[in-house]
């Protein structure tokens, strides 16, 4: 049946893309190894942030006064700003001054505006975002911002428009030093009219920007079909429009904007029309050589970067197909994962994070999963980071490797009081049972309240798992149902989903349905990855209730001495103290080893896979397939 449902898949794609290969033989046709989840909204933090709409955004909205250059390094972009100047002041904070150039328009030929580029921090410090469901912490970092955000003030007085091509920053004492501060000069234009509608006005009277009705009743509608909008009707100013997204076949097509202004080095794309798909795991070898797709990014199972290196070095496809394939590798800057949520059911336990790592033999599982393309790492970070390759001695020798040994696990679970079954009597075999405490119990669902009052939590671990996952799969086996599991007295219980879902339940997501709020899942699968070498943590794992509540934190872990850490290691540390940086870097990834919030389980190379007559393609671990692909061209 599997083989079967496989085929048909095939089929349906083929048949898909039938009309567009015929149309146009060097079309670029992308397979993402992530779904589209259709949230396109103006900043990558706000709401969810899946990887291919991401992507989608950063591809379709670049008229940036900041950005990162081919080497990884942070610069003023010339093609959007005539000058930008940075200057402390005498109380601690630092004003950053902007200078946009004239002439700049979006997709749609209208002229961009000073207000377009501020308005998102303006947002960032407006309760209304809050009311909107996004996560914003430019309150926290402007002067003014906090009091805009309480009601208290009736301007930003930390974010001013100076005049039609100038605006200024001013970032709060104790956020100055910061190791990354040339991005607080980093603004976007995003079409506020688009956005918000026409009815909202930006003004600065000369005590600082402040909107003009702008409430939730106001903007709610706009926004929301601005954030899913894809139609030639989408206001966006970057590389390429975003003309369609079908979201039952999870297809976007972009094509080229003429009105792009170019990148950093003028450069612009000559690539007309870009179409983005999901790469089944089932299907992709064969849309692969039969041409559904043909630029496969990102790959990141080493037994598909195998198979990959077979269909390139198969001259009779290229024969069949009219063309072959070319790649490029290059180090992960991330790193695939077991998260978990700590503040309900079993995983709230930190021996039972521990036992889990402990069931599970990550040397055998990034083996099987990498293929000799990665290996394990004991930390959240990739091998593509400056940090891990500096501190690799360190990480060996400081680190938990979390061997894999289940009678360490058993001896862990028992010293945490998993020592009972479902009567309350000495555990003998089946499922661990613990005694908790009414707060420790919540609202798990699987608690036993025995006849005394007592409450007892059983080792049952609830598993939010994507569809058509290869990591998925293996975990099934290698960990859920491992007799190595079972024989410990912990079950896991993998519950199958989309991606897009699997993320609403992570991010405890409300505005898509009251049931994503409700503490379900204790544990996920994915990774997390870093699309530009800024490592900055610092609201990861916050404790300010009002930041959780935005959707910070969502290991919903609360451990002061993790959170200063990852406070202090961006925020006081000069820009270019990488020394410094390094060592605070050190002492957070220690701890969180300790904590173990996520188990990690391999860091790869990356494996891109692009037709041959595709030229001039560059692709490195941070320099991405949105970057590298507005220099590519078709060979002529």
């Amino acid at each position: 049946m599997k083989k079967f449902i496989a085929m048909l898949l095939a089929a349906v794609m083929l048949l898909s893309f039938a009309a567009v290969s015929a149309e146009d033989a060097h079309q670029l046709i992308y397979g993402a190894s992530t779904e589209i989840g259709g949230d396109f909204s103006a900043s990558d933090g706000w709401f969810t942030n899946n990887a291919t709409d991401a992507m989608i955004r950063r591809m379709t909205d670049d008229c940036t006064t900041v950005v990162m250059n081919k080497e990884g390094a942070y610069i003023v972009n010339p093609t959007v700003a005539a000058d930008v100047q940075g200057e402390m002041n005498e109380d601690g904070t630092k004003t950053y001054t902007v200078k946009i150039n004239d002439g700049l328009v979006f997709n749609n030929g209208e002229a961009i505006t000073i207000e377009d580029f501020v308005w998102t921090s303006a947002f960032g410090c407006s309760p209304v975002a809050n009311e909107l469901g996004a996560k914003v912490t430019a309150y926290l970092t402007i002067v003014g911002g906090q009091e805009y955000f309480d009601g208290t003030a009736p301007t930003i007085s930390g974010l001013r428009i100076l005049d039609d091509n100038t605006l200024s920053v001013q970032i709060v004492a104790d956020k100055v030093p910061y190791y990354y501060d040339i991005t607080y000069a980093a603004f976007t234009a995003f079409d506020m009219d688009f956005w918000l509608g026409d009815s909202v006005a930006l003004k600065d009277d000369g005590e600082g920007v402040y909107f003009e009705g702008f409430t939730k009743d106001a903007v709610e509608e706009t926004f929301t079909a601005a954030r899913f909008m894809a139609s030639p009707e989408r206001v966006s100013a970057g590389p390429y429009n975003l003309v369609e997204f079908d979201q039952s076949s999870k297809q976007a097509t972009l094509e080229l904007n003429p009105n792009y202004a170019g990148n950093y080095e003028g450069q612009k794309p000559s690539i007309e029309k870009i179409v983005i798909t999901r790469a089944e795991d089932a299907t992709w070898a064969d849309a692969l050589k039969t041409g559904a797709f043909n630029f496969y990014d990102t790959i990141t199972d080493g037994e598909q970067v195998n198979t990959a290196m077979d269909i390139i070095e198969d001259e009779a496809n290229k024969e069949k197909l009219g063309y072959g394939f070319d790649y490029v590798q290059f180090d992960r800057p991330g790193y695939g994962k077991i998260m978990f949520q700590c503040d309900f059911g079993p995983t709230q336990f930190e021996a039972v994070r521990h036992a889990v790592a402990q069931l599970l033999d990550r040397n055998e599982f990034a083996n099987t999963f990498c293929a000799g393309w990665g290996g394990v790492v004991n930390g959240p970070y990739g091998t593509a980071m400056w940090m891990a390759q500096e501190a690799e001695e360190w990480l060996d020798e400081n680190l938990n490797n979390y061997a894999y040994n289940p009678e360490a696990a058993v001896e862990e679970l028992i010293a945490d009081g998993w020592v009972y079954d479902a009567e309350g009597n000495d555990y003998v075999e089946g499922i661990r049972y613990k005694k908790v405490t009414e707060e420790e119990a919540g609202d798990y669902k699987h608690n036993v309240k025995l006849a005394d009052g007592t409450i007892l939590m059983p080792l049952i671990i609830e598993w939010s798992s994507s569809e058509g996952n290869s990591v998925s799969d293996l975990l099934s086996v290698m960990l859920a149902n491992g007799t190595q599991t079972a024989e410990a007295g912990m079950k896991i219980n993998q519950n199958v989903m989309t991606f897009s879902e699997l993320l609403n339940y992570m991010y405890r997501d409300v505005s898509q349905g009251a049931q994503y709020g409700i503490k379900t899942y204790g544990m996920f699968n994915l990774a997390s990855n870093w699309s530009t070498p800024v490592y900055d943590r610092s609201y990861d794992f916050t404790l300010d209730p009002a930041l959780v509540e935005q959707g910070y934190n969502t290991n919903f872990i609360f451990d002061e001495t993790l959170d200063k850490l990852t406070m202090d290691m961006v925020y006081g540390v000069e820009a270019g103290d990488d020394a410094k940086y390094l060592e605070i870097w050190e002492q957070f990834i220690q701890l969180w080893n300790e904590l173990l919030p996520e188990v990690p389980l391999y860091s790869n190379i990356y494996v891109s896979v692009f037709p041959d007559w595709l030229e001039d393609y560059e692709q490195t671990s941070y320099w991405s397939f949105e970057n590298a692909i507005v220099y590519a061209k078709i060979a002529d």
